[in-house]
């Protein structure tokens, strides 16, 4: 079984679509750069720009661009009108807009009594062919009020040629294309263009005041009554609507404020199979809605009446009598569903929701999707468009790899050295891990970004302690006298929950940053996601096959081949570490206070992700490489600025730059513009100040991504363990932030996108180490029936410290060869997650399972335990003995304490009944039994070498 497994894992490699053998991994912005694309907001007639707005679009640019948090986007204002946004492998300007472009504006009209002449006749739509025309027709009328909009048209000659009795005929036809609109005045219209003139040869037409004008193309099915003012050769029409927001009973009757964003959905029509966007109202809405469809109703029953046609019941002369509802999205009409006349049912209105039409299923999902991001709150005109590289560089992009391939080969090397054969088999299951890791990122069409590799490095760790978990079990069943066959089954038994619980509550941890978070965030939770889900199943499938197969042959049946020979627990590392409890909590303490003192008075260096900056645009008369120009920023004093190349790259290297740094005076722009220019031969220089990328907003879906993640697993492990063993984890993690941040602070680090990343990594690491702890101490509490607990902690802690050491040492190996391989961004990134890794790893011994400790020793059975242990002459916390002296055995050599109770706890691995510690300092009177047991154990540990 376990040969067929492992061919398995590679036949799914090489076979499913989307594996390594076919594809590439997408990169993010940060490591392969993107399109840039800048909008200008233009606010409707009456309505003010204000900082508010701009943030408000701001967040729901990010949310629409964020699909799954795997495009990375940077999304920033600058210049107080502008939203600037860069989308990581998109070079298809087309693309970019049909993702960003879309205000998300929604009106909804009762069709036929909202349209204005000359778009209506006789009660009927009757659209006209031509924008220009139809506005053309109005500019009377235009003069009076103000104009709701402005067109600018430019007209344009075009050359068609059609054959005519066989010969080829060529005509010149004219038509007015539209250059810009609409835009709530001549300002506005005009602001792309030099000094704000309006171009020559154009012309400008004004929509009057209280319309609105509206699109739509002849192949939607949507257009009622196209071709009775004429044929468009564009297959467009245009219709005029009355518009009067915020009157009630409009129109327009209802808006995209009526809907419920979680009603909102995308599927196939149950009965005619048409993809369709289902919309759910708010109690306004739906009153509204269910008014003008009775209206609608009572319209089509009259019209037919006077027809004569109430009888029919022919669906295309229905349609033609029918009253019905037009469903417009930023100006255009994207559906006109009709209410059937002959439905008795409808008579009353519609109760419900509302659907619109769509050709594709795709187009229905992208639809629902902008309108649940919500509508922007002013219309955004593209003005400028450029590709851009990374943020990173090349030479950063190779420092990371050539890091991460260093990285894990000391980690396989560190393996083999520890655990011997066993290591190698740990080796093949973190390449198989890798290869489905890739496998899925493939699958998943995840790109990758620096944060991303934040979750990278944590599944390794947790891939690796996955396996360090079941070897260190079935090193005990070894030493406690199984077979190594026996062991192999036994440890994987025993090790399964342990693996099991840490990882499930890493996965709620992701789960909810994921799908509360968003960009960079969202992109690391779902890495960590996906390489926990994987690891599980390679810890407990691919290894175990491998195990499984090896353990038939003679050969593999020895001990001293995985390094199971000797003593489990090295004798100075059986620190009593529950007595020295309040030494742990002191030096966490000090490290915190200074931190927070550090944090009061000087703060955190928050980055341009956070604070926003300055933007400075040049070129420069020589090519450069990404990386010369950001040693150049170095040197000028400002080494987190954000370098990108702009247009087309030539041998990977640019002569269009933008620059971000962080907020600068005056007098440093001029100093640093004048740097440029003499060292960088820069010319055509341009300064704007930025906001953030990151956002104050997304900060807080990332916190609050935390503190739910924190209810929930409290939940898990109160049902799976203890409430009490709860609370420990959830300080322990709080514990590690506050060390971050604190000496974040105390360096003065500068604070990005990146460290959240690390901060959210070191969360995770935390809840792994500690609940790899608890479950042991959770499983010697039945075994260790007399003892207190807090020899309880000490025992468990000696029985896992090897374990614990190992796996924070694995986990920093690939973290500190990233701090001396890589460049100043990476080195910060590895900063932030030494610090965190080293925390996660302090905090799970000395500070929660201590918590645990104090906790437990206040329930009345630990409470009378512990007075026991001191009456009975040993010190309260550890079980040692108060007058310190060694135990000697009858006929045998002294013994301390702490070797005596290892050597317990390893005799109950095979006894599977008796206590793993002795809980008395005078051993109580052996019955025949016990010695015969004693015997037993002595004939098991002689082959292995163990001295007793």
């Amino acid at each position: 079984m376990g040969a067929i497994a492992v061919a398995l894992v590679g036949a799914v490699l090489l076979a499913v679509p989307g594996s390594p053998a076919y594809k590439k991994p997408t990169l993010g912005l940060d490591l392969q750069g993107g399109l840039e694309v800048v909008l200008r907001a233009v606010p409707d007639t009456g309505q003010q720009l204000t900082p508010q707005g701009m943030q408000t679009a701001q967040q729901i640019m990010t949310k629409r661009v964020d699909s799954l948090g795997v495009t990375s986007p940077n999304v920033a204002v600058q210049g107080g009108n502008e939203i600037v946004i860069q989308l990581a492998g998109v070079h298809d300007p087309a693309k970019a807009a049909q993702i960003i472009g879309t205000t998300g504006k929604l009106y909804m009209f009762d069709f036929e009594t909202s349209l204005a002449a000359p778009t209506v006749n006789g009660g009927q739509p009757a659209p006209s062919p031509s924008l220009y025309s139809l506005l053309s027709s109005l500019q009377q009328e235009a003069k009076k009020g103000t104009p709701s909009a402005y067109y600018l048209f430019k007209a344009v000659s075009k050359k068609v040629t059609t054959k005519v009795k066989g010969k080829k005929v060529t005509k010149t036809t004219t038509y007015h294309a539209v250059l810009q609109g609409p835009a709530p005045n001549l300002h506005q219209l005009l602001l792309p263009y030099k000094n704000g003139k309006q171009p020559a040869n154009t012309q400008i037409l004004a929509v009057p005041a209280h319309r609105l004008a509206v699109s739509c193309t002849f192949s939607s099915g949507s257009c009622l009554g196209a071709g009775s003012n004429g044929t468009s050769q564009s297959g467009k029409y245009w219709y005029l609507f009355k518009y009067y927001p915020g009157r009630p009973n409009g129109p327009p009757q209802l808006t995209g404020n009526d809907l419920v964003e979680s009603g909102i959905s995308a599927q196939p029509d149950p009965n005619t199979g048409q993809p369709v966007v289902l919309l759910q109202f708010t109690s306004h809405g739906a009153h509204e809605f269910q008014r003008i469809t009775k209206a609608e109703y009572d319209r089509g029953r009259q019209n037919a009446g006077l027809k004569g046609q109430l009888g029919n019941h022919d669906q295309t002369v229905i349609n033609s009598l029918a009253g019905h509802n037009a469903i417009v999205l930023d100006g255009v009409l994207k559906s006109t569903p009709y209410i059937d006349y002959t439905n008795s049912q409808l008579q009353d209105g519609i109760v419900g929701g509302a659907t619109i039409q769509t050709p594709t299923l795709k187009e229905a999902q992208n639809l629902a999707f902008v309108l649940k991001s919500g509508s922007l709150p002013y219309t955004f005109v593209p003005i400028e468009r450029t590709d851009v590289s990374a943020t990173l560089g090349k030479s950063s992009l190779h420092q990371a790899i050539w890091a991460a391939v260093a990285g894990l080969a000391i980690v396989a090397l560190f393996l083999l050295l520890l655990y011997r054969f066993l290591g190698l088999v740990a080796v093949i299951g973190l390449a198989i891990y890798g290869l489905l890791y890739y496998a899925a990122i493939l699958l998943f069409n995840v790109t990758l970004t620096l944060p991303g590799f934040a979750g990278l490095i944590l599944t390794i760790g947790v891939a690796a302690d996955a396996n360090v978990v079941v070897f260190e079990r079935i090193k005990e069943e070894v030493r406690a006298g199984r077979s190594v066959r026996a062991a192999i089954s036994a440890g994987y038994g025993k090790g399964f929950h342990t693996i099991l619980d840490a990882n499930v509550v890493t996965v709620i941890t992701a789960m909810v940053i994921f799908l509360i978070a968003v960009a960079d965030v969202k992109g690391f939770a779902l890495m960590l996601l996906i390489g926990t889900v994987i690891s599980l199943l390679t810890a407990v499938a691919a290894t175990r096959a491998l195990l499984g197969l090896l353990s038939g042959f003679r050969w593999f049946d020895n001990p001293r081949f995985m390094g199971a020979h000797g003593q489990q627990t090295a004798k100075w590392l059986q620190i009593d570490f529950m007595r020295r409890r309040y030494v742990w909590f002191a030096l966490s303490g000090v490290v915190i206070l200074a931190g927070m003192v550090s944090l009061g008075v000087r703060g955190l260096n928050l980055g341009i992700d956070f604070k926003g900056g300055t933007q400075i645009t040049f070129k420069t008369r020589q090519a450069y490489s990404t990386g010369s120009l950001q040693s150049f920023f170095a040197q000028q004093g400002q080494r987190g600025a954000v370098v990108q190349g702009a247009g087309k790259a030539v041998g990977g290297k640019f002569t269009d730059w933008q620059v971000r740094t962080e907020a600068l005076k005056s007098a440093d722009q001029s100093n640093l513009l004048q740097a440029l220019k003499s060292n960088r031969s820069a010319y055509q220089t341009g300064v704007k100040n930025v906001s953030g990328t990151f956002g104050h907003q997304i900060a807080i879906d990332a916190i609050y991504g935390i503190v739910v993640s924190l209810l929930l697993i409290t939940i898990y492990i109160a049902v799976r363990f203890d409430f009490k063993f709860a609370m420990p984890v959830i300080l322990a993690m709080l514990h590690d932030i506050a060390v971050t941040v604190g000496v974040y602070a105390l360096v003065g680090k500068e604070v990005s996108v990146a460290t959240v990343a690390a901060v959210l990594t070191v969360l995770g690491y935390s809840i792994y180490d500690t609940i790899i702890i608890f479950d042991r101490i959770r499983e010697n509490v039945p075994l260790m029936r007399r003892s207190p607990f807090a020899t309880i902690a000490n025992v468990s802690l000696w029985e896992t410290i090897r374990r614990s050491l190992a796996t924070t040492f694995i986990t920093l190996l690939p973290i500190i060869c990233l701090e001396i391989l890589g460049g100043a961004t990476l080195k910060d990134f590895a900063f932030a997650l030494i610090v965190g890794v080293t925390s996660g790893a302090y905090s799970s011994i000395f500070f929660a399972a201590p918590l645990l400790t104090i906790w437990k020793e206040r329930e009345p059975e630990y409470a009378r335990r512990k007075r026991a242990s001191e009456e009975g002459g040993s010190e309260p916390d550890g079980g040692l003995p108060a007058r310190r002296r060694p135990w000697r055995p009858k006929g045998g050599p002294a013994l301390d304490p702490g070797t005596l109770a290892l050597q317990e706890s390893e005799a109950a691995l095979a006894a599977e009944a008796t206590p793993r510690l002795v809980d008395a300092v005078t051993p109580e009177p052996a019955t025949a039994q016990a010695r015969r047991e004693k015997r037993r154990q002595r004939r098991r540990s002689r082959p292995h070498g163990r001295a007793r």
